[in-house]
């Protein structure tokens, strides 16, 4: 497809700047509403990393037993992530947003009276099916509002989310994990799902009153601004060439099973620092939990500006491709160093950063792929069936850690696994996703 440069020639009367100033208007209005709402949600669903550093021995849990259920969750996110993302489609943004926001804090509070294996493994699984289509909807939802040549940078800009979660939630966790214990005859880690579920709660229902579903709802756009907006995603949308219109075609095409293959890689080191960060910087010799909090957001601040960066920069030469396969090599290159260095606290936290750079710069840059060849429904469920399929590797790759630091002790070998599908990811973008 040509993606010419929609802002200069949007519609009549409409310059290339006030079409600029628009799209800045609603990035404002609508991005750091949607990068809080994932916060909440990337709390919820990585806090059982810091709650594992009290939990496994209060409840007699292995470690093996851990890594199954911070897994599990992405098995119920997989099987309800196409529908959730088709039903948005169908009944739009608003109402599925906040049903999902409802349920997984719900969900998330609950955690906190689990006390066997099995207990552990059903909410876990259901905290995923409560949580299924959020991502994948927010990126078709900003498809309503962005044309392609924004959308890397967009895509960027929301999904800080997962590194600015990793900055606050660690402190936030450590904070929670030294104050709370024995308060209220719950344990630390108890408050700490409890405290951090009940926000999503109330985000879900104020989503209803904030989130317009399209540009035309949106009232604090003027009418020419909406009309605007509108016309340019409908030249674009007009515009389709090659690209895929409905589930059916899309399904059959390779390209979206090529990409969930390069989604599951990089998935999978993004689970890993999520999950399992907090412990291994126990690994290397820090113990006090608020200590453990404040270094585990050091890579995430690291990996939000490479992040931003990454997307403005694929945005700016057009290139999708190298951007996102250069920042998988890094992360292969972190994760193997970290693996490597584990005995020596400071250079295995260098590592850590590295790959958590790679990691997250991986993400803005992969989700303009897939829009390249997907329009209409095929875009709904596409990229939902591409985010779950992707996702299943966040159960993966914990039960994988998990298991080996059980057989061998130690966590090298895991973390080795994972860098090995992140090169993989690298070799699948260049060799087998056309420049377009």
């Amino acid at each position: 497809m040509n993606q010419s440069n929609i802002a200069t020639s949007p519609s009549p009367g409409t310059d290339a700047n006030e079409l600029k100033a628009t799209y800045s208007k609603i990035a404002w209005r609508l991005i750091p509403f949607l990068v809080f709402l994932f916060i909440l949600a990337w709390l919820d669903r990585v806090n059982v990393g810091f709650a594992k550093l009290h939990m496994l021995q209060d409840l007699e849990f292995s470690e093996a037993v851990y890594g199954l259920g911070a897994g599990i969750f992405f098995i119920g996110y997989f099987l309800f992530e196409v529908p959730s993302n088709l039903l948005l489609e169908k009944i739009g943004a608003r109402k599925t947003l906040a049903r999902i926001t409802i349920l997984w804090g719900a969900a998330s509070i609950a955690m906190a009276y689990v006390t066997t294996p099995t207990q552990f493994y059903i909410m876990r699984f259901l905290l995923g099916v409560f949580e299924a289509g959020f991502f994948p909807g927010v990126v078709l939802y900003l498809t309503y509002w962005f044309p392609a040549e924004y959308r890397a940078r967009v895509n960027g800009l929301f999904m800080t989310s997962f590194a600015l979660a990793g900055v606050i939630g660690g402190p936030l966790a450590g904070l929670i994990l030294n104050g709370m214990q024995g308060v209220g005859h719950l344990a630390n880690w108890q408050w700490l799902f409890v405290i951090e579920g009940i926000p999503s709660v109330i985000a879900g229902l104020f989503v209803l009153r904030y989130l317009p579903e399209k540009p035309v709802n949106a009232k604090w756009l003027t009418s020419e601004e909406q009309q605007a907006v509108t016309r340019a995603l409908e030249l674009e949308n007009s515009q389709t060439g090659n690209k895929h219109l409905s589930f059916k075609d899309a399904y059959r095409n390779y390209g979206i099973w090529l990409c969930a293959a390069v989604y599951f890689c990089i998935v999978s080191g993004n689970a890993t620092i999520a999950f399992w960060t907090p412990s291994i910087i126990k690994d290397i010799g820090v113990n006090n939990d608020l200590m453990i909090g404040v270094l585990s957001a050091i890579p995430f601040i690291a990996g939000t500006i490479a992040m931003i960066w990454n997307g403005a920069h694929s945005d700016k030469t057009g290139e999708r491709r190298l951007h996102c396969a250069v920042a998988t090599l890094i992360a292969c290159l972190g994760l193997t160093a970290t693996g490597m260095l584990l005995h020596n606290a400071t250079f295995a936290l260098i590592a850590l950063t590295v790959a958590s750079i790679g990691i997250l710069a991986a993400f803005p840059v992969f989700w303009s792929i897939p829009s390249a060849f997907l329009a209409g429904t095929a875009a709904a469920g596409g990229i939902a069936l591409i985010n779950s399929i992707g996702n299943l590797a966040g159960f993966v790759a914990p039960y994988m850690i998990g298991s080996l630091k059980t057989s061998t002790g130690s966590l090298s070998s895991g973390l080795y696994f994972v860098a090995a599908l992140e090169i993989l990811a690298s070799i699948l973008v260049v060799a087998f996703i056309k420049k377009r």
